[in-house]
């Protein structure tokens, strides 16, 4: 298959992208055998990430395996955020870490951190495994963490899921057919996780210490209300080329 046939064949199946969807392809073939079966494999829907086995964030080649939820460009406000609230030698969590892509953001912005990061998902704690070489915890946010992390964490970052139940349906097949429904599903109004983040949050965070989180816009409100509830002071930061908002609390301690 000639990269314009792949193009032609893309564009058919809907890829928007198609012209950087097959570079992309053709790169990373290794065989004329290959290709053919990495093109399959999009048109049938599979997440172009999925596919190559990777994702590009921040300016970093992140692993990805199948059913784990792929880094959005729109959490490089999340990541940017968290990184500027980060100094060298901080204590770091990564909750719902998925791949481990922000961890790996802020090690690489800041090599000198203590980072931990966690998920409930064993393939999404495998594969943050694979982009990080160090703590990798299993299991329901606070609770896959070491008790002597409490009340010593300076930056807590948790691109949490925020999709209400009720909209999953309309996601689009990439995310709702092929990433994992606990990646995405928040409860009835996208902010159940939000909710327990929050609510424990202050007896983990150090004094002075940070807990960013990712929402969408108009969820923005309530979630600076439940900051705000846990005794945190909230602000909301945006970014409309991203689309982009994220809630910020600080703990006064």
């Amino acid at each position: 298959m000639t990269p314009a046939e792949i193009v032609l064949t893309l564009r058919a199946a809907g890829c928007v992208f198609a012209e950087d969807e097959a570079d992309l392809l053709v790169a990373a073939a290794t065989s004329p055998a290959e290709l053919d079966d990495m093109v399959a494999r999009r048109v049938s829907g599979l997440p172009l990430e999925q596919v190559l086995g990777w994702a590009e964030f921040c300016g970093l080649r992140i692993l990805v395996e199948p059913t784990v939820f792929v880094p959005r460009r729109r959490s490089e406000l999340l990541a940017g955020s968290a990184r500027d609230l980060t100094a060298e030698h901080a204590t770091v969590v990564d909750l719902c870490c998925g791949t481990g892509a922000l961890g790996a953001v802020l090690r690489a912005a800041r090599p000198g951190i203590d980072l931990h990061v966690a998920d409930i998902d064993p393939a999404a704690v495998r594969c943050a495994r694979r982009n990080l070489h160090g703590q990798v915890h299993e299991g329901d946010l606070y609770d896959a963490l070491p008790e002597e992390l409490r009340g010593t964490v300076d930056v807590l970052v948790v691109n949490a899921p925020y999709v209400p139940t009720d909209a999953i349906e309309t996601m689009p097949p990439e995310a709702r057919l092929h990433e994992a429904r606990v990646a995405l599903d928040g409860g009835a109004d996208g902010l159940d996780v939000h909710r327990r983040v929050a609510a424990d949050a202050a007896a983990w965070l150090a004094p002075g210490g940070h807990l960013l989180i990712e929402t969408s816009e108009r969820q923005a409100p309530v979630a600076v209300g439940l900051f705000e509830q846990a005794g945190l002071v909230a602000r909301t930061v945006t970014d409309d080329d991203l689309g982009a908002t994220v809630v910020v609390g600080t703990y006064p301690g």
